[in-house]
């Protein structure tokens, strides 16, 4: 996957709550993916705007699909308590 193909998934699947390639970004329940230097970060933001569940990947690739996998999770926890 690359950052097009991530962004027609974000587009075509109406995925909201994310932040793509932000740095130190800290808004309650946003899926967070980053660059730093030659390392990918995806994490979520906690209801106290702490990093959760973070991961660094060494491709790009990988943390994109990781980064969708955590968007469609949150679409459908939002969707389940509606």
């Amino acid at each position: 996957m690359n950052i097009d193909d991530a962004k027609k998934i974000i587009q075509n699947e109406e995925l909201e709550n994310y932040c793509l390639y932000c740095n130190e970004i800290s808004i309650e329940g946003v899926v967070v993916i980053e660059k730093e230097d030659y390392e990918w970060k995806v994490y979520t933001n906690d209801e106290r705007e702490t990093k959760t569940g973070e991961k660094i990947y060494k491709e790009e690739s990988k943390a994109l699909i990781d980064f969708i996998e955590r968007l469609r999770g949150d679409k459908a926890m939002r969707k389940y308590f509606k």
